[in-house]
């Protein structure tokens, strides 16, 4: 900004006292100081504003202005609070420099002329850094040599101080800029997914303002360009997979110029993610391909032919042929129209390129395809020894869910499930359909739990769990009824706790001494509520029939 502007603003209060061939200075920054020697903190082109409180006597004046005339600042402000006038020896010294002069009018306060200078000098770099936003933009649109979106938050770091990164919707952090300091904890990019993904559905403009701990944060949806414009299709199909930009400030009292230009740098963005996808195409194909030759029950030579093509393109440069896991997800939503297939799909790729989610290397090698509702991934590991069977290789359902449950439910909002089955690693192609109905059957499995969002591996296909979610709904109704209402009535009349009395026993395996100390009971209490459990159900405790009845009637509960 120029320094006639501050004198024609009025509420500033400023009274020129010399200099006035001077007032086309621009001024880049603003400092209040009472040093005798204000140098090391000046970098050129400064306010300087002033109490006067280093001046003593009328010799301080000349070296105080020549000191801030080769630091080349713009102009000096004096209050007149103290002193009153500003002192004639001050303003001669100033007129001999050249440096202009302003009286500042003891009813205005420091703070308010260092707010509208920060105000409109930052107004004046967002414009500046709009245009190279804008050059950056058309030059990642024509090809990838504008380095991708770390460039530009970079610009935001160093350019704006504003600290920002790119996460996807299951808080996975993409891009950061490298003036930001340390990346984000990945719980706190967990907790502003979730955040963003709640305030999405709830159908408000962003950017939407979280407070976490003592950071403020405003967060910019970022939407591919490429796609239905937002207003025209349904939230549900795109909210699992759209990315965010997160700014570590906030945005409810931005200028629209600074507004505009983050909506400039989330278009920026929206290039690369269309650009990522458009990589993905390939991937896909190949999945479905593979998927087409497994469900068709095509000859397993010919489905390792088709594997041994897609394996360069998945894991490129490994020499031994990759061992390969199927995971499958499904999004489920209470009425509407919405394809669940291209919005599982979108939801799983971003899910298993997430190191925090796989809990292995990060990668975006992933093949994903989608039958009806349903998204299938196909997923490469390295070829592990082969005295090693590869049971525990790869993903992990526990690992997935503990990742993406707290943003998934935020974007589900209710009305929506996400449900996830992972198989166990396969080391052919005889073995790959067989993988893929494990895989499916895990999810069906997670399906049968409660919550919006549950996973479900390999290893529990190889006890109860895999029975208990298909067996029919009054037939567990009547089992669990004939077992545990005798015990919940008694419960409710004498507060007696035998319920929970009868799962510590279960869980201790009918030890009395370990299920004492657990309850914190004497033995003696701890005999009299079994054997009133027994006496109830009229089953025997000691028995292992009626311990497994019991068990399975408290599971199916």
């Amino acid at each position: 900004m120029r320094l006639r502007a501050l004198l024609d603003t009025d509420a500033l209060g400023l009274r020129l006292l010399g200099g006035e061939d001077e007032l086309d200075r621009t001024v880049r920054g603003v400092m209040t100081t009472d040093l005798r020697d204000p140098s090391r903190y000046l970098s050129g082109g400064e306010l300087v504003l002033t109490g006067l409180a280093w001046r003593r006597d009328a010799d301080d004046s000349e070296p105080f202005v020549r000191i801030l005339v080769q630091a080349g600042v713009a102009a000096l402000a004096a209050g007149e609070a103290e002193l009153g006038d500003v002192p004639d020896d001050l303003v001669v010294a100033c007129a001999r420099h050249r440096l202009p002069l302003f009286a500042v009018h003891e009813s205005v306060a420091f703070a308010t002329i260092t707010e509208h200078v920060v105000r409109q000098v930052s107004g004046e770099r967002a414009g500046d850094l709009a245009a190279v936003v804008d050059r950056h933009r058309r030059m990642m649109t024509s090809g990838p040599a504008g380095g991708g979106p770390d460039v530009v938050l970079d610009l935001l770091g160093s350019d704006l101080d504003l600290r920002a990164w790119v996460l996807s919707p299951t808080g996975r952090l993409i891009a950061g800029s490298k003036v930001a300091g340390p990346a984000l904890p990945a719980e706190v990019c967990g907790r502003l997914a979730a955040q963003h993904l709640a305030a999405t559905r709830t159908g408000r403009r962003g950017p939407h303002r979280v407070t976490i701990g003592t950071s403020t944060y405003s967060l910019f949806p970022v939407r591919s360009s490429g796609r239905t414009p937002q207003a025209s299709r349904d939230v549900r199909e795109t909210v699992l997979s759209d990315w965010l930009l997160a700014v570590e400030a906030d945005a409810s009292d931005w200028a629209e110029e600074r507004l505009d230009l983050l909506q400039g740098v989330t278009q920026l963005i929206a290039v690369e993610r269309d650009r990522r996808d458009a990589a993905r195409t390939v991937r896909r194909r190949l999945a479905q391909e593979v998927l087409e030759l497994v469900q068709t029950g095509a000859a397993p030579a010919e489905i390792a032919a088709r594997l041994r093509v897609a394996a360069p393109v998945l894991l490129p440069g490994l020499g031994a042929a990759p061992h390969w896991q199927v995971v499958v997800a499904r999004v489920e939503w209470d009425g509407g129209d919405v394809d669940g297939g291209p919005v599982a799909q979108s939801l799983l790729e971003e899910i298993l390129v997430d190191p925090q989610a796989t809990g292995t290397e990060p990668s975006d090698r992933i093949a994903v395809a989608h039958a009806g509702d349903e998204a299938i991934a196909l997923v490469p590991l390295p070829a592990v020894s082969t005295e090693h069977d590869g049971t525990e290789a790869g993903i992990l359902a526990d690992t997935l869910l503990q990742a993406v449950r707290e943003p998934l439910t935020a974007g589900l909002d209710g009305d929506g499930r996400v449900t996830l089955g992972v198989s166990a690693a396969v080391h052919s192609a005889e073995g790959l359909r067989g993988a893929l109905e494990e895989a499916r059957h895990a999810r069906r499995v997670a399906a049968a739990r409660p919550g919006q969002v549950c996973a479900a591996g390999h290893q529990e296909l190889a006890s109860h769990v895999l029975l208990l979610p298909f067996v029919p709904d009054d037939v567990r109704r009547a089992f669990t009824a004939r077992l545990l209402d005798p015990l919940r009535d008694y419960d409710r009349r004498h507060r007696a706790e035998l319920i929970p009395t009868l799962e510590a026993f279960l869980d201790c395996d009918g030890s009395w001494t370990r299920c004492a100390t657990r309850l914190h009971l004497h033995v003696n209490t701890l005999r009299y509520r079994v054997g009133r459990i027994e006496q109830l159900t009229s089953r025997d405790l000691s028995r292992l029939e009626d311990k497994l009845d019991f068990f399975l009637a408290l599971r199916m509960s």
